[in-house]
């Protein structure tokens, strides 16, 4: 899944744990360090790229730049 992928390329150094919580119907949660981030059950839709990351940035990532790899 292309969220948890961005979300722990950029911001594995502050995130301590994240969980992708599948059920039926293609239903999925995010959630990051205990907090629920995303659910396509609550939107009734999936996330359109880039937008998991954006909700994790606007709350968890405010001045905090992105992992940089060497």
């Amino acid at each position: 899944m292309s969220a948890a992928r961005d979300l722990l390329h950029d911001y594995q150094h502050i995130i301590a744990e994240l969980r992708l919580i599948t059920g039926a119907g293609g239903v999925f949660d995010v959630v990051v360090d205990g907090e629920l981030l995303y659910s396509k059950k609550a939107t009734g839709r999936h996330a359109q790229p880039g937008e998991v990351l954006e909700l994790f940035r606007s709350r968890h990532a405010v001045g905090v730049d992105a992992y940089e790899r060497d």
